[in-house]
């Protein structure tokens, strides 16, 4: 996956001597209250709506890559979001329609994920890029305001969710400005023995191959990578192969021996790989995150995310 450029600093560098304005950045940033920043962005933005013409708005329709109709058959789309929530429903996962906007740093600030790829936007808000973020927090606000009881159970959410994404993408089929996604989030407390990290990975597995026997005819394969930030890495990995093969013989399972730093994930990833007629896709990952450890600052919560492309999947 490429990534957006940062803006140059030589750029703004320029720009603020041209307004003579050194500190603007620095005041904008750090100076200014939340509120007092909207109310000052807010004012910007309408003056600078108000002075567009109409032949503008039609050109900056016309070269703007996020604001585009996709390209999949919207009927399709909706029809196979709804077949996967059902499935997942069954699966005991709890179907959850989220807002088209997250707060802002959902992603940056839990997670280590650029801010420039996200569209940032006004009232302390950014465009959903990850839905499984915004989960988390929803999953954490309940926690804590005790609406939400993750022990001696777990909380399972799933949903389906159009997202913006800023950095630019290669000109191929399946790498899109905005798609579709359907994300499952598993939130629980440690329990020993990786007994919650076994037990979710399951479930989204079973889920996904009922969803892909279901929907195509196909089945997955499971690719699994071991990620820093367990203590024992290499353990969960076996204790991981050795439970989904109890669970189901018939899976195929495949450890990369690479090793890898990427630190997004926590102990461990997996990764979906299906053969759906004669075109092979690797359409989803998953893996273990501490969104709600850091949010919650509980060093027992445990979190498993996962999601999978739509848009791809229909794009023949």
């Amino acid at each position: 996956m490429t990534t957006e450029k940062r803006p140059d600093r030589g750029d703004l560098a320029r720009i603020l001597s041209e307004l003579g304005q050194e500190e603007l950045i620095e005041t904008l940033a750090e100076r200014l209250s939340g509120a007092d920043f909207n109310t000052l962005l807010l004012e910007v933005f309408r003056r600078r709506a108000s002075g567009r013409k109409p032949a503008e708005l039609l050109r900056g329709y016309k070269e703007n890559r996020f604001v585009k109709p996709a390209v999949v058959d919207p009927i399709a789309l909706k029809q196979l979001e709804l077949d996967l929530l059902r499935i997942a429903q069954r699966h005991a996962f709890e179907p959850i329609q989220l807002s088209p906007v997250a707060p802002l740093g959902s992603c940056s600030a839990v997670a280590p994920a650029d801010q420039n790829k996200i569209i940032s936007a006004l009232r302390g808000t950014e465009v959903v890029a990850d839905v499984t973020n915004l989960i988390a927090l929803h999953i954490a606000d309940g926690i804590k305001s005790g609406k939400l009881l993750h022990e001696p159970d777990t909380l399972r959410y799933c949903t389906t969710h159009r997202h913006v994404r800023a950095q630019r993408f290669p000109d191929m089929p399946g790498f899109l400005p905005h798609f579709g996604l359907y994300a499952m989030v598993t939130a629980g407390r440690d329990g020993g023995s990786y007994s919650f990290e076994l037990q979710a990975l399951w479930e989204h597995i079973a889920a996904y191959r009922d969803m892909f026997r279901t929907q195509f005819e196909a089945d997955i394969e499971i690719l699994l990578n071991s990620r820093p930030g367990y203590t024992d890495g290499e353990g969960l990995l076996a204790r991981a192969v050795q439970f989904l093969a109890e669970r189901a013989p018939e899976l195929t399972v495949t450890v990369n021996p690479e090793p890898n730093d990427n630190a997004y994930y926590k102990g461990l990833q997996f990764t979906i790989k299906t053969t759906i007629g004669d075109r092979v896709q690797y359409i989803g990952d998953g893996g273990y995150v501490d969104w709600t450890r850091q949010l919650l600052g509980g060093k027992k919560e445990r979190m498993l995310i996962s999601a999978i492309g739509l848009d791809r999947l229909l794009l023949r």
